[in-house]
């Protein structure tokens, strides 16, 4: 006959799925539900497949130390506490670690922050075996809140349901969907919403966005696909989710700047990253000196908020530079002057960085007699190996704009790899299609890595001694 399974009357356990590795419990067989300190509860997902999400502090004393949970909702309860009070609780399933026992376990969410412990296991939760002593304490063995100090444990924090937000006004564009598809694939939720129908409550306490009539909720991450034409809304919007401490692939500060496309080439030039030649003049009397700063004609001109090739003009003789620049000044638009890379041959390479690598390189050509690659202007894509220096040259565009995503366009000069821009808003359907590479995975897996809970700053010996 084997011996029962004894535990105390409080125990040490462990809840891996939610990424909890240690929590101080007590074992209540009065209490038939067992029930978890949380709170900034949440529910999220579609009706059919429900989600709640919420936040613990596992440590008692500590709420400088939380831990980010989500699971799936398979209930929920009227649930009578032992002071007399009732409440609605989300039931989650989950596993439970005691000693060297797992087993399931459903488990309510309460707030039970001024309880002295942050998890009760009722008796619904315990096996038949086990032998509860109520005389003893940690029969299984004593677990330390060190764990929530550990970057192993970190690393190791499992998958959760992640609720995620698209600034698109495009919601059935290819990359839109590309997202919405890929991040249900993972098992997270995907909410597209509409960049012009925001509208933002801005004070000082807490900063809020609404949406429809309705307060937006807390996202985890914000995915921006925000056009050109909403710039400024957009990164007014984005300002307010980075005040809310949400994480966003792109900020304002970057997105502001790559569309500005004098701005761009000056955060390049500051960083020492190789580019045309460019120049910038608001009197029309500087025309002559412009052309020669970058070399005499051929020369490109640009449009400083243009896009997918729309507003580039290859002006190939003096006179034809003049004239551009006349009927742009004559448009009262805000143009540059770049030296044309002839020996790129009308192609440039597209890089897509993702957390500061390089997930997926492509080639683009133009098509025969004309200048712009840009697959929106009849380009053609194909696979591309990529050398070390344009690598870098890539990530180090991407750093200087802070972006966690970027596509990073470059041409093959003389002198070695020459940015010619940097997309906060790159599309994926052209360069999947071109390499077969899932882009859209990599950036889920970076978003997945950012959000994971981080490493608690660990207090004086004689502090902790008090916490457990």
């Amino acid at each position: 006959m084997t011996d029962p399974f004894k535990v105390g009357w409080e125990e040490w356990v462990a809840l891996p799925g939610l990424g909890l590795p240690a929590l101080k419990t007590k074992i209540d067989t009065g209490a038939r539900t067992s029930a978890l300190h949380a709170f900034d509860i949440e529910p999220f997902g579609p009706s059919q497949a429900p989600h709640v999400r919420f936040s613990v502090h596992p440590i008692p004393g500590r709420e400088d130390v939380t831990i980010a949970c989500s699971a799936e909702v398979i209930d929920r309860r009227e649930v009578t506490s032992s002071n007399g009070e009732t409440e609605w609780r989300y039931v989650v399933r989950t596993d439970v670690v005691l000693g060297d026992r797992t087993w399931p376990i459903e488990i309510t969410l309460t707030d039970r922050g001024s309880m002295a412990y942050r998890m009760l296991l009722g008796r619904q939760a315990l096996a038949d075996e086990m032998v509860v002593v109520p005389g003893e304490s940690c029969c299984q063995g004593v677990l330390d809140y060190s764990a929530y100090h550990s970057t192993a444990v970190q690393a190791a924090a499992p998958s959760r349901t992640l609720r995620i937000a698209v600034l698109s006004r495009e919601g059935g564009a290819y990359s839109t969907r590309r997202i919405v598809e890929e991040g249900a694939a993972r098992g997270h939720v995907i909410e597209v919403i509409d960049t012009t129908r925001c509208y933002m409550m801005i004070n000082p306490l807490q900063p809020e966005i609404h949406y429809d009539g309705a307060r937006l909720p807390r996202y985890d991450a914000v995915i921006p696909r925000i056009g050109t034409s909403v710039t400024a809304y957009g990164a007014a919007l984005m300002r307010q989710f980075e005040a809310s401490g949400t994480y966003c692939v792109n900020g304002a500060e970057g997105i502001v700047a790559s569309r500005d496309k004098l701005h761009a080439h000056q955060i390049l030039s500051r960083s020492r990253i190789g580019m045309p030649a460019t120049a910038f003049a608001a009197s029309p009397k500087d025309t002559d000196n412009l052309i020669a700063l970058v070399g005499n004609a051929p020369l490109v001109v640009k449009l400083l908020e243009s896009t997918q090739g729309k507003g580039v003009v290859l002006a190939e003789t003096r006179r034809a530079a003049q004239s551009v620049i006349s009927a742009f000044r004559g448009l009262k638009a805000n143009f540059l002057v770049q030296h044309f890379v002839k020996e790129a041959g009308g192609e440039d390479i597209r890089c897509m960085v993702i957390g500061g690598r390089v997930v997926a390189t492509m080639l683009r050509r133009a098509e025969s007699g004309e200048f712009r690659s840009n697959l929106h202007q009849g380009g053609s894509a194909e696979p591309v190996k990529i050398t070390r220096a344009e690598r870098d040259t890539a990530i180090r565009a991407a750093r200087a704009f802070r972006m966690g995503l970027a596509g990073v366009d470059l041409l093959r000069a003389h002198d070695g790899p020459q940015v010619l821009e940097v997309n906060s808003s790159p599309g994926f359907e052209g360069i999947e299609k071109a390499t077969g590479r899932n882009i859209v995975a990599a950036l889920f897996e970076e978003i997945e890595k950012k959000v994971r809970p981080t490493v608690a700053r660990r207090r004086s010996p004689r502090a902790e001694a008090a916490n457990r």
